[in-house]
C-alpha cells in the first residue's frame, strides 16, 4: 500500500522527503542524495517503460494511474511515493483509491509565500506566478534531463495541479485513509517538532522508534545550509524508478 508524500510545487516536498528518508532508511539520520531512492516520484511511465507505444497520449497516462498502483503494490509492502498531482478524477479516472494507499502526508505552503518561490523556479514575474495558483486547470510537465528527450517518441510525464485551493482541497479532505496535513511554515519554525508528529503519525502503519540522536542527525543533515552545500558539490538529480522494471527514468 502506498503513503504519499504530496504538495503543491515549492511547497517544501522534497525537504520532507529529504527528511524521511534520512530517519527511516538510515542507520545514523545522516542524509545523502542516494537516500531519496526510497521514496520515488511517481509517475504513469514507470509501467511498461520500455514500451514506446504505450503513452501515446496524456488520456493513457489517466488510464494507468491505478494500474501502475496495482503494480507496486502487488508485494503487499508499504511504499513511499512523492507526488505533486491534485487528489483527482480525470474522464473517470482516478489518481488514487482505497484499494492502493494507505494514508498522505499533505505539505501546505502560504500561497502568499509560494508565489514568490514560482516566480523565482519558473523565472516568470508575480502576475504570471498568481495566474498559475489560480488555473483550475494548470497542467505542468517535468523538465527532462535526458539530452535526446526532444527526439524521443515518448510523451514528457506530467502533474495535473489544478489551482493552488483546489489541490490543497482534494488532499484535504480525502475520505479513504488518513491524512496528516504539515505547514511549510511551522517546518521551518521547528523542525524537530514537525519531524516528531510526521513519524508518531507513520507509527500507525510502521514499526518505528523514536531515537532522539537519530533525530538530531536527520535534522542537521537536512539543514538547508547542509543541502545546498551537497547539491552544489555532488549535484542533484530526480529519479523516477520503475517498481516493476528497476529501471530509471530521468526527467
Amino acid at each position: 500500500m502506498i503513503i504519499w508524500i504530496a504538495s503543491y510545487p515549492k511547497s517544501g516536498n522534497t525537504w520532507i522527503r529529504s527528511l524521511l528518508c534520512a530517519y527511516l532508511f538510515s542507520k545514523d539520520g545522516k542524509f545523502n542524495f542516494k537516500l531519496l531512492e526510497n521514496i520515488e516520484q511517481f509517475s504513469s511511465r514507470n509501467l511498461l517503460s520500455d514500451s514506446s507505444d504505450t503513452y501515446s497520449n496524456q488520456a493513457r497516462i489517466f488510464e494507468n494511474w491505478i494500474p501502475t498502483q496495482k503494480i507496486i503494490n502487488q508485494d503487499e509492502k508499504i511504499h513511499f511515493l512523492k507526488t505533486h498531482n491534485a487528489l483527482c478524477t480525470i474522464n473517470g479516472n482516478k489518481f488514487t483509491d482505497q484499494f492502493n494507499t494507505k494514508a498522505a502526508i499533505y505539505i501546505v505552503r502560504d500561497p502568499r509565500n509560494l508565489i514568490t518561490s514560482l516566480a523565482h523556479h519558473y523565472e516568470m514575474n508575480l502576475g504570471d506566478a498568481f495566474n498559475f495558483l489560480t488555473n483550475k486547470r494548470k497542467i505542468i510537465f517535468p523538465q527532462s534531463l535526458e539530452k535526446d528527450d526532444k527526439l524521443s517518441n515518448k510523451p514528457r510525464d506530467f502533474n495535473f495541479l489544478a489551482d493552488w485551493s483546489g489541490h490543497y482541497t482534494s488532499w484535504k479532505n480525502i475520505n479513504f485513509c488518513s491524512v496528516k496535513i504539515v505547514k511549510y511554515e511551522d517546518l521551518i519554525l521547528d523542525t524537530e517538532d514537525i519531524l516528531v508528529s510526521i513519524l508518531e503519525f507513520l507509527s500507525k502503519f510502521l514499526k518505528l522508534k523514536l531515537d532522539k540522536k537519530k533525530i538530531t542527525n536527520t535534522i542537521t543533515s537536512t539543514s538547508f545550509e547542509n543541502l545546498s552545500r551537497m547539491e552544489k558539490s555532488e549535484g542533484f538529480r530526480e529519479a523516477i524508478i520503475s517498481s516493476r522494471t528497476k529501471k530509471k527514468i530521468r526527467f
